[in-house]
């Protein structure tokens, strides 16, 4: 996930050193060796670009800044018609995102893959409209009250979206992954207006761009819908969160879909024979189809670096020498 590293003693000395959180994101040297410094820890299969999601609203003229111990905040929405002047301009506004990966493609062995990464437009939207993570009670009474300009707001984020993973592609990325992080609570309707068609519309302008580099999608909180998900958005993969049930993925396995995910972060943070039997029991329900192991959400800061090596030692059967 995003936060693998974010456990590690050495990133944590790398982001005091970094300053500004979005800073630190913009800087190719310092993002490129918090993407690396998981890698050399773990016998991981695919790296992900160290970045965030809220890059593109940044690159597309809203202010946005990061608040110590609170998390991200954004300044007024802009008009939407000063939002899409900007499209074009955004994604060189983000060019060292491009260089980062570069930069880890370089030094990465290549036979690990490195996996790029977009916050997904409903997700986004929530953030720019809100100013800040929340309930997203009041992004989705917007959605309800305002549903030409949420629309509109969407279609910016899909052609700037499509623009920067393009551009991540070209840059070494040989995965493209869509974090729809806000997924959960929305009506069948909504679900397909605000998350099926922006990511099917993204991937499909990547298509057009000539990049045909595998797509994830990953609906978090979707439950139920994530099957119509999996059976409707053109993805090479679905990423699954803590609730998937096994059905669910063997579900979407049946349909040609590779699967991602599940394991539940707070598990891996607890340990103990509880994590070892969550883990043996993922791999039994699904291995019958293409399933990359990971976790359901981000690994959390505080969890211990043992449980993420026993936790790997168990999926790949490989003995691990602690760093």
């Amino acid at each position: 996930m995003r936060q693998a590293g974010r456990s590690l003693p050495e990133y944590r000395e790398l982001r005091a050193r970094a300053g500004d959180f979005i800073a630190f994101c913009h800087n190719p040297e310092m993002a490129a060796e918090a993407t690396l410094q998981p890698m050399r820890r773990f016998p991981l299969d695919a790296a992900i670009v160290f970045a965030d999601i809220l890059l593109i609203p940044r690159a597309l003229g809203q202010d946005v800044w990061f608040e110590a111990g609170e998390g991200p905040r954004l300044g007024e929405l802009p008009p939407i018609e000063a939002l899409a002047d900007q499209i074009e301009a955004s994604t060189g506004r983000l060019s060292e995102i491009g260089e980062t990966l570069q930069r880890v493609r370089a030094e990465l062995e290549p036979e690990r893959a490195l996996i790029g990464f977009a916050g997904a437009p409903w997700t986004v939207a929530t953030y720019m409209i809100e100013g800040r993570g929340s309930q997203r009670e009041a992004a989705r009474a917007f959605a309800y009250q305002n549903p030409e300009k949420l629309d509109a707001l969407l279609d910016v984020l899909v052609e700037s979206t499509a623009r920067y993973l393009v551009m991540q592609a070209k840059s070494g990325a040989q995965v493209l992954k869509l974090f729809e992080s806000w997924a959960e609570s929305l009506s069948e309707d909504m679900f397909e207006r605000i998350v099926i068609r922006p990511h099917t519309a993204i991937i499909e302008k990547v298509r057009a761009a000539g990049i045909d580099t595998p797509f994830i999608g990953f609906p978090r909180g979707a439950g139920a819908q994530v099957a119509t998900y999996a059976a409707k958005v053109p993805v090479q993969a679905v990423a699954l969160d803590t609730q998937a049930t096994a059905a669910l993925g063997q579900q979407i396995q049946a349909g040609g879909k590779t699967i991602q995910g599940a394991l539940d972060n707070l598990l891996l943070r607890a340990g103990g024979p509880a994590l070892d039997a969550r883990v043996d029991a993922l791999i039994e329900q699904w291995n019958g189809g293409p399933y990359i192991f990971n976790l359901g959400h981000g690994v959390m800061p505080d969890t211990p670096i043992e449980h993420i090596e026993r936790t790997i030692c168990r999926v790949t059967g490989r003995r691990m020498t602690s760093k």
